[in-house]
């Protein structure tokens, strides 16, 4: 099927315009319904739309190409515009559109919409091409233009495949991005234009949506002189052992195509040896800054399932308590006091326990592929869990009466062991691990290359897991762990001293802060211990029991801030969030409403720098109001589900409300616009 086959003159607008792309979008729309092949306007309305939401489809230079699949669309069809003077379409470039092609396509298994979409991203390369466009005078004029570059093209590819390149290629290239869009043949077609320019032969395989194409052969691989990879997501590279290859991001293949392939000509790229994983990414030189944002994003994509879901099922526990009538009386056992709510917050509690484990385990995996799993999730499981269990089995061998010996006492003295003491590492910890595991493995990998080939089967399976997880395990349990107990210990000692100087509102403005730093870690839970503490201190001490309540009003009102504010900043500030981050609103304000604080975690994690201390700022002004206002709580947990338990409710909510807001604004002020 042809581009030019998909339009039709009522379909094109030659002097369009619109005032934003809101707008610019529904009258593409309306272009398309006069095309004939909508059936429900509004429905294809949405699914633009939603398209949109997922990445802009401003591919730069003045050019947008929106698209979408749908049931509402009766056969596939092609809509144009022209617009005198632009809009701004929030391009990768920046830069306004003034030329936009939309895509419908029917929701079939042929993916028709694809396939005129790489073909139009090749033929749009062209500047000539997408000026005559926007030049021409009439809609027969506009279709005679795409008829005659696309039979040009036609003509250029048929004579590609009828020939052989004598000798093979000079150099070969493989581009790819994430969507397999347009991207990857916007690389290819400027790698291809390079090489014929400075009069290399080249071939180019693109791994778009549409699969594997051109896919280059082990003669082509053996005589290059050098390769290229451009991509921005995994291709299979064990194939180039031995070659010299360069491993660049799909948009330098569009940008510096000329200067990649005039050093992969000349052989100067480092030579890549395999490591045996089946894959790996074709942006490792894309500096250390993409590579760390890059790893990171592996391991909170692949957390954030754990955390919502979970954290869903524990805010419908507390619901059920309540709506049962043990909202104010279940204390410690709210949220567990009837066997649906058991149930709810047992399941939910295991989702949100792997959520640490599964963000340093795929952190690990981006890093050192499959090998670096095992690893990595032990290392996150130690950070999950801390050192208790270690602290048991010394409590054990005194019991039986060992004397221990000299590595027990090593233990003993390094883990330290003492009463009250809390080594989890949380969220924070589980983010150095997931990087030290992935590394760890890589050397691991570099160490073992020079063993007999007899053992290469047991690199993957033995070697790497048992001496990764055992030098993981004694970092946690050994460094990291342990000085998060001496953080909890200092921390803990600070808080009783402010609690007895009688200044309840500097112990609100820093119980709040703490609940936002790190969501479940050392600093959260210190707070947490010492709210909790002051509602039993409360029982046994009558006159300290409104200071007490008061201190933990401010520790639930300052973990109930992060993922409201960060909720309300996705609506206000979407640009500053992706489009995966923003669906995720409406389960932050479940649980940021039911004191669930992890819900920040997966935007923490993905931007520590910039999340965490707006959240830490709107939990800190959240606590220091709640104390000022002398809102109290005797409640340990549940959110707005205990609301009923606590004093002075209307300024209580005040006090959220305003922390929330500040985490807004700082979060709109602070972070930059999503990649």
């Amino acid at each position: 099927m042809r581009v030019e086959n998909l339009l039709s003159k009522e379909s094109i607008e030659l002097h369009g315009s619109a005032s934003s792309k809101r707008e610019a979008i529904e009258k593409m729309v309306d272009l398309m319904v006069k095309r004939g092949n909508i059936t429900d306007k509004n429905t294809y309305l949405r699914g633009v739309f939603a398209r949109e939401e997922e990445s802009t489809t401003g591919i730069g230079e003045g050019i947008a190409i929106p698209h979408c699949k749908s049931d509402a669309v009766s056969a596939p069809g092609l809509a144009a515009m022209v617009l005198d003077h632009g809009v701004d379409y929030d391009a990768l470039d920046g830069a306004p559109v003034d030329l936009i092609f939309l895509i419908a396509a029917p929701n079939s298994e042929d993916n028709v919409h694809l396939e005129v979409l790489s073909r139009l991203s090749m033929l749009l390369m062209d500047p000539n091409f997408s000026q005559s466009l926007k030049s021409a005078k009439t809609k027969e004029e506009f279709l005679t233009i795409i008829d005659n570059a696309e039979a040009a093209r036609e003509a250029e590819d048929a004579a590609k495949s009828g020939a052989v390149a004598v000798g093979g290629y000079d150099v070969l290239a493989v581009t790819a991005c994430p969507t397999g869009i347009a991207h990857t043949y916007m690389a290819a077609e400027n790698l291809e234009k390079a090489g014929e320019k400075l009069g290399f032969k080249i071939k180019v395989e693109t791994r778009g949506s549409g699969g594997a194409k051109n896919v280059l052969t082990d003669e082509e691989i053996k005589s290059a002189k050098g390769i290229i990879v451009a991509a921005d997501t995994k291709v299979p590279v064990d194939r180039f052992d031995g070659k010299p290859v360069l491993q660049v991001k799909v948009a330098d293949g569009i940008n510096k195509s000329e200067a990649l392939v005039k050093q992969a000509a000349s052989g100067d790229a480092p030579v890549f040896r395999s490591t045996g994983s089946e894959a790996a990414s074709g942006s490792a030189s894309g500096g250390a800054g993409h590579q760390v944002y890059k790893h990171l994003m592996s391991g909170v994509s692949h957390m954030l399932p754990f955390v919502i879901g979970g954290g869903i099922l524990v805010a419908l526990a507390f619901l059920v308590d309540t709506l049962c009538g043990y909202g104010a009386t279940a204390g410690g056992a709210f949220g567990s006091a009837t066997p649906l709510s058991a149930f709810l917050k047992y399941v939910g509690g295991l989702s949100m326990g792997l959520m640490v484990p599964v963000l340093a385990g795929y952190i690990a995996y981006s890093i050192a592929d499959r090998p670096g799993l095992a690893v990595g999730f032990t290392g996150g499981l130690l950070a999950a869990n801390g050192n208790a269990a270690l602290l048991g089995y010394i409590d054990k061998w005194t019991e039986l009466g060992s004397n221990g010996g000299i590595f027990n006492s090593f233990i003993e003295r390094f883990a330290f062991a003492g009463e009250g003491v809390n080594t989890v590492s949380g969220f924070l910890g589980g983010i150095v691990i997931g990087f030290l595991a992935g590394y760890v493995v890589l050397w691991l990998e570099r160490i073992t290359e020079k063993l007999p080939a007899s053992l290469n089967g047991i690199r993957p399976t033995l070697i790497y897991p048992l001496c990764g997880i055992f030098i993981v395990g004694v970092l946690m349990c050994f460094i990291f762990n342990p000085l998060i107990g001496l953080i909890n210990t200092a921390l803990s000692a600070g808080l009783m001293s402010i609690y007895h100087s009688g200044m309840i509102w500097l112990l609100g403005l820093l119980l709040g802060a703490m609940m936002a730093i790190d969501m479940g870690g050392p600093i959260n839970k210190a707070a947490y211990v010492f709210g909790t503490g002051m509602l039993s201190l409360a029982v046994e001490q009558p006159d300290v029991a409104t200071a007490a309540y008061i201190s933990m009003a401010a520790v639930m009102v300052g973990g109930m801030v992060p993922p409201v504010g960060i909720a309300l900043a996705c609506k206000v500030f979407p640009k500053k969030f992706t489009a995966s981050e923003r669906s995720s609103w409406v389960s932050n304000i479940v649980m940021g409403s039911s004191f669930i604080t992890e819900g920040a975690i997966p935007f923490a994690a993905a931007d520590p720098g910039h999340v965490i201390p707006a959240t830490m700022a709107g939990a800190g002004v959240a606590g220091l109001l709640s104390a000022i206002f002398g809102c109290t709580l005797m409640a340990p947990h549940g959110g707005i589900f205990v609301f009923a338990t606590v004093g002075k409710p209307v300024l209580y909510i005040v006090a959220w409300l305003i922390g929330s807001l500040v985490t807004m604004f700082l979060l709109g002020i602070l972070k930059k616009d999503a990649e």
